[in-house]
């Protein structure tokens, strides 16, 4: 856009042009730096105001460059003097700029306000761009990624079908061979048994007299015609073997190339982008309550709590790694309880009034243990496993979400009696070690979270669609643990910003948090969405905080 630029009036006086840089509004021209210095100088002009050219225009008639000093209450329209002859002397009530804002209170819209939601809504577009180009790019990985698995799933189904096929082959090659094998025995004896008889005879009939061919004809008749018969029935009995394979017509590749015949469908997505404030109303975090984390009693090293969750009653959950103990802390963070474990412990999920669930990440163990009402622990039932598992929530209630640890698949689903088993998901072809991925799970859109430390990344899966989208921000630096807050938003620990995150479903970052913590690390939400409790890894200066959480 071109901005007109505004002579000085004085140096025009002077047949001089000058770009103007000021507006006195009582001397009511536009002057130019050097003109406008006067004011410093002349005592008689130092009451007067000066204003910046573009603060001058906003206050001036862009049809007649006169001061807008009138407004008309019939058009609700600011108007200068000319314009109130021209275009508004037929109105009824058209008043001075000054009568009528003396008598306002307070302004009719708050302009900085609404430029500064606008400035949000921009900037918030921008992350979204960047997320997007990003997720295109990891969208065109993953295109590959998939063929790539489709391959590599037809090229194991043909090998399948190698093995499946040549071992049937020989099957039938052995019981082939000893047919032919016991065919070969009678001809070699029909063989023998006529060459004996040839011989017999070749001799009879060049040595011997009429009266011996005779009777060796007539001896050796009967005989004789036993071979030939039996010959003859070999042949006419006799048939040739062979062993084929033949693919059946639809799965013949046809003659022309196979991205002619592409086995699915590429397709490219437009989806509207929601808004912020008409979907999620962002929240703000409150400290209530924080203690330090330290070596007690009967402790042989400092307390370090990896999982955490609320109790139905409000009060807390704990596992402490290090010292292999469940915690139950009351609502003002005070400890109440303890229970020593003889495995160490990584996750604990509440799964019902009075049920916890703990994870193991060094033992292929699942605990379901009782915390009753006066905080005395015991256990339950210990249920072997076949991965170790990191983090743990609830899918329903009969199932878990679970993150596996040093195992291919990031992600699965643990019954609360049974083997486990996938998501039909195509989660990131990567094994994480130890709290270098978090998950969780959201029950009302059947989404899973997981997160990836290293890339500094949050993936939010869709079960329904088989969809994801990927978040990647400046915001986002090493991600944690995941937990889902208020209207399901997601919160995200991030340790390399010391703050919690605010996520909606769709990717987009709601709200960003720093927290009185170093290294924030899991994160709870209880169940009225009321309070945020945080624990955070920094050896020596371990803290559980807790917040209240307002919309």
């Amino acid at each position: 856009m071109r901005v007109k630029e505004i002579m000085c009036q004085p140096c025009l006086s002077k047949d001089k042009k000058t770009v103007a840089e000021k507006f006195c509004l009582t001397c009511n021209e536009f002057q130019c730096i050097d003109c406008s210095d006067v004011h410093n100088v002349l005592a008689v002009f130092k009451s007067h105001k000066l204003l910046n050219v573009k603060e001058a225009n906003a206050t001036r008639c862009d049809k007649h460059q006169k001061v807008l000093d009138l407004f008309c209450e019939d058009e609700n329209k600011l108007c200068c003097s000319t314009c109130a002859i021209v275009d508004h002397r037929k109105c009824h009530s058209v008043v001075e700029v000054e009568e009528i804002a003396g008598k306002m209170t307070s302004p009719s819209s708050n302009l900085e306000e609404i430029l500064q939601e606008a400035k949000n809504n921009a900037e918030d577009i921008a992350r979204y761009i960047i997320t997007s180009k990003y997720q295109l790019v990891q969208d065109v990985k993953e295109v590959r990624v998939k063929v790539r698995r489709m391959r590599d799933k037809v090229m194991r189904m043909f090998n399948d079908l190698e093995v499946s096929i040549v071992k049937r082959a020989k099957s039938l090659q052995e019981e082939t061979l000893g047919y032919l094998d016991k065919k070969q025995s009678q001809i070699e004896k029909h063989l023998a048994n006529v060459a004996a008889y040839l011989e017999t005879v070749n001799g009879i009939y060049k040595n011997g007299t009429q009266t011996q061919k005779f009777i060796a004809e007539q001896k050796m008749y009967n005989e004789v015609n036993f071979v030939c018969r039996n010959v003859n029935e070999e042949c006419q009995n006799f048939q040739t073997i062979t062993i084929s394979f033949d693919f059946d017509e639809q799965l013949t590749l046809p003659p022309r190339s196979i991205t002619d015949f592409v086995p699915g469908q590429l397709t490219l997505k437009y989806q509207e982008r929601e808004s912020v404030n008409a979907v999620n109303k962002v929240m703000t975090l409150t400290q209530v309550s924080s203690i330090q984390l330290k070596k007690t009693g009967d402790d042989s090293r400092e307390t370090f709590i990896t999982g955490i969750d609320f109790l139905p009653d409000g009060k807390l959950v704990a596992v402490d790694h290090y010292n292999k103990k469940i915690l139950v802390y009351n609502e003002e963070l005070e400890k109440v309880g303890s229970y020593q474990l003889s495995y160490t412990p990584q996750s604990v999920v509440t799964v019902s009034e009075d049920e916890v669930a703990i994870t193991s990440g060094k033992e292929y163990i699942k605990d379901i243990l009782r915390v009753s009402k006066a905080n005395e622990i015991s256990s339950v039932r210990k249920c072997k496993v076949t991965t170790k598992y990191d983090c743990i929530c609830l899918k329903d209630d009969n199932q878990f979400v679970v993150g596996t640890i040093d195992y291919q698949i990031p992600v699965e689903i643990i019954p609360l009696t049974g083997e486990s088993y996938n998501f039909s998901m195509n989660f990131p072809n990567k094994a994480y070690p130890v709290n270098a991925s978090a998950c969780t799970y959201i029950r009302s859109s059947d989404k899973v979270v997981l997160t990836d430390r290293s890339e500094h990344t949050v993936y939010i899966y869709d079960v329904k669609t088989g969809t994801r989208v990927v978040v990647k921000d400046d915001l986002i630096m090493e991600p944690r643990g995941v937990a889902i807050g208020p209207s399901d938003t997601i919160l995200v620990c991030c340790k390399g910003t010391d703050s919690i995150v605010e996520l909606s479903q769709t990717g987009q970052i709601l709200s960003s948090h720093k927290i009185d913590m170093k290294y924030p690390y899991r994160a709870c939400v209880a169940r009225d969405k009321s309070f945020l409790v945080v624990i955070n890894s920094c050896l020596g200066n371990m803290k559980m905080q807790k917040f209240k959480i307002s919309l």
